[in-house]
């Protein structure tokens, strides 16, 4: 029960860190420059245009209203309540960062590229506390449900692409459309490493003469299993033994220094592995992004 409290209370700290830096992301480097926002944030920046005394943080909360009844049923209560928070958070800071303190205009360029990094590492710290800041990160976790094989990154850009070149239209900006998409695909892919990247995993393929004493030293020494693969030389028409074996990261030098000591002339292929589950590694739950 301590253990759940705890883990509970990681998890919105968490949530409010990864709050923070999409609200700084917002102020510092999108408002003051002028670079298109997507989501419903960037639906609410429109409406902040037309009407000043609307403050986007505000427009953030009410236009997320439908779309939070919407997948209440769907997701779940936990993942609402968590989403429901940071969706509050983030728009609350947005709004009292604004009041507290006007950014500066910097170089367009450095602000889609620093305002992307720190959006994108909000965004993947929130997600990985099982929660959204609403609007379309909420539009994509419902998508997600549906469309299981597609990374939330790619998800959020197909989606905040269509309001970004809203924005563009409304602010009668092509630059301001074009800093926006820089912006998003670097967001994208600081989250999707937030994400996936830290599963760093590789998987390596081993044709050698000596495959037992190289499964043995694996197993043994490193700690690690392997699977033995049916292969047939395509000259010499023998029978080989194809090990497999998957291993973290920081082990692929010790994995080729091993094969390596035990026999020289093996022949070893070594691939990224976008997702190891199992033994060893991490077990996969049906929640997860």
């Amino acid at each position: 029960m301590k253990r759940s409290v705890g883990k509970l209370i990681q998890n919105y700290c968490l949530i409010v860190l990864g709050s923070l830096l999409y609200a700084v992301a917002f102020d510092w480097c999108f408002v003051p420059n002028g670079i298109a926002f997507g989501g419903i944030t960037g639906l609410a920046q429109i409406v902040n245009a037309s009407l000043p005394w609307a403050p986007v943080g505000t427009l953030v909360i009410l236009f997320n209203i439908p779309l939070f009844l919407l997948g209440w049923k769907l997701l779940g209560g936990h993942l609402l309540v968590s989403s429901l928070v940071a969706m509050a958070l983030s728009s609350l800071m947005i709004d009292g960062l604004a009041a507290l303190y006007t950014f500066p205009a910097m170089e367009p360029l450095l602000a889609c590229i620093f305002g992307g990094a720190v959006l994108g590492l909000g965004l993947g710290i929130i997600f990985l506390q099982g929660a959204t800041t609403g609007g379309t990160d909420l539009v994509a976790r419902l998508l997600k449900l549906k469309l299981a094989w597609l990374p939330m990154g790619k998800l959020l850009m197909g989606i905040d692409l269509v309001v970004i070149v809203a924005v563009a239209l409304a602010f009668r900006s092509l630059n301001s459309a074009l800093y926006g998409l820089v912006a998003l695909y670097i967001s994208t892919l600081v989250m999707d490493g937030v994400l996936y990247g830290l599963d760093n995993a590789k998987v390596a393929y081993i044709i050698s003469n000596h495959p037992e004493e190289i499964t043995k030293v694996i197993i043994h020494d490193l700690d690690r299993s392997v699977t033995y693969l049916p292969g047939e030389g395509g000259y010499s028409g023998a029978s080989k033994k194809v090990i497999l074996c998957a291993f973290k990261q920081r082990e692929i030098v010790v994995i080729k220094e091993t094969v390596r000591q035990v026999d020289p002339n093996a022949f070893m292929i070594v691939c990224a592995a976008h997702e190891v589950l199992g033994e060893g590694f991490r077990s996969y739950h049906q929640s997860e992004l």
